[in-house]
């Protein structure tokens, strides 16, 4: 198998095989590589005040380096455009948020998560006391990324999560441009409590799916090669079939023409009667 192994052809095959295996192999290297990538843990200083005016732009999404920030600014809160937030948690106890249309110093809006309410009265009181606040006061808080657009029935009037998208839908006064994400008040005004929020945890875990994958391109590789001795190895059975047919008719002949010169060399009369031809008996 090796003698044939050895022919131009095969060598040729090897070569395109050790090609596609080292492909795979690169691939499966590349998979492994993203799988580390994204569990490394970059240390965030994230507890430190920043300007928000400093840190971010309005009209930018929020990337995973400023999500979490701490910031400040001063900003004007806008009367009329405080929203009430329902279902929201605060040290594991359902409540409400109340959020605010904030005017910042640069004059772009950003929503603000001004404290947290046990009761739908107290946030709605507390709501309606955001109006009178029309100074430049200074804030301080948490810049988080946007969430995702409420899915339930949000037509009762009801909302239940901190979309800036369906919070500027809501504002009736006129913005020049916004933060994509929202700021969590570290201190909440009178009637409400303080929302919790704590460090972001940037704990993540290896990513399984690119491991999965790096281990599938591993077997690819490794099918390659086997594929290429397997052909290697049915080429030889072939040879080896065709070999033993070609003895096999070898012996047949040999064996005919043997018995041929046997009943040419035998006496007529040692013969055996039943091998006389129809002649012969006549």
């Amino acid at each position: 198998m090796w003698r044939l192994a050895r022919q131009p052809r095969w060598i040729a095959a090897l070569v395109l095989a050790l090609a596609i295996a080292a492909a795979f192999a690169a691939l499966g290297q590349w998979q492994f590589s993203r799988s580390i990538v994204e569990a490394t843990v970059v240390d965030r200083d994230t507890e430190t005040v920043r300007q928000l005016t400093d840190v971010v732009e309005p009209q930018t999404p929020v990337m995973a380096d400023v999500a979490g920030l701490m910031v400040s600014f001063e900003g004007t809160v806008v009367p009329g455009d405080s929203t009430v937030l329902t279902g929201r948690l605060n040290g594991g106890e359902a409540g409400y948020w109340v959020m605010a249309h904030v005017v910042v110093d640069n004059g772009a809006s950003v929503a603000v998560a001004l404290g947290w309410a046990e009761t739908e009265e107290q946030a709605e009181a507390a709501a309606a006391g955001s109006v009178g606040i029309a100074a430049l006061v200074p804030f301080q808080g948490r810049y988080l990324a946007s969430e995702a657009p409420q899915e339930g029935d949000f037509e009762s009037g009801e909302r239940n999560t901190a979309s800036v998208a369906a919070l500027i839908n809501e504002w009736s006064t006129p913005f020049e441009s916004v933060y994509g994400g929202y700021v969590v008040s570290a201190d909440a005004p009178d009637g409400l409590v303080d929302i919790d929020s704590p460090v972001p945890d940037d704990e993540v875990s290896l990513n399984w799916l690119n491991i999965f994958y790096a281990a599938e391109w591993a077997v690819f590789a490794v099918f390659a090669i086997f594929l290429w001795y397997r052909l290697v190895r049915d080429a030889w059975e072939r040879e080896q079939e065709f070999a033993a047919e070609d003895a096999a008719e070898a012996a047949a002949q040999d064996a005919a023409e043997s018995a041929a010169v046997d009943r040419e060399s035998t006496p007529p009369e040692n013969r055996d009667p039943s091998a006389r031809t129809p002649s012969a008996k006549r």
